[in-house]
């Protein structure tokens, strides 16, 4: 029981001191973090890296649409037992 006591008692001083530290150094890494994110030269480079990835992204889009389309030519064309088209006719057994 006393080592449970002492045990809660070292947690919540680790964890007031820790959060103390830890909102510190939070505000420090939001501090940087924006200075980063305002300096012309990243803004720059974040541009240049959205335009190519608009190019990326429309190479793929058309890749993607060829190889949709050439994908129905490859694969055979199976008929499933029990489906039907709309025009075959059904078969009927006497019943």
């Amino acid at each position: 029981m006393k080592a449970r006591v002492m045990f809660m008692a070292g947690a919540a001083i680790g964890y007031v001191l820790g959060t103390k530290a830890g909102r510190e150094r939070y505000e420090q890494i939001k501090k940087l973090s924006r200075q980063v994110s305002e300096n012309p030269n990243v803004q720059e480079a974040a541009g240049m890296l959205r335009a190519k990835g608009g190019e990326f992204a429309g190479a793929a889009r058309g890749k993607a649409g060829e190889m949709a389309s050439t994908a129905k030519e490859k694969v055979p064309q199976q008929k499933v037992p029990g489906r039907h088209k709309a025009d075959d006719e059904p078969t009927v057994y006497p019943g």
